[in-house]
């Protein structure tokens, strides 16, 4: 699996374990929804800075964000 999906992947299981919508994720991270469904499906090359603006969305910062076994391999 490359980057982009484990990055999408992680992100999607963080916002339903905070049942969010990506709509509310986009408002919460002020990006647009659009955007965060193309990073969800791993379509996009999402930059650091936007990561952590979902991070902070998520309520946590980047080291838990990235502390998961599929950033492991």
């Amino acid at each position: 699996m490359d980057i982009r999906a484990k990055i999408g992947e992680r992100i999607r299981e963080l916002r339903d374990k905070l049942n969010l919508s990506q709509k509310d994720l986009a408002y919460q991270a002020d990006l647009d929804r659009s955007y965060i469904a193309g990073v969800e499906k791993g379509q996009r090359n999402i930059s650091i800075v936007n990561i952590e603006k979902i991070s902070n969305a998520l309520n946590m910062n980047l080291n838990d964000f990235f502390n998961d076994a599929k950033f492991n391999s």
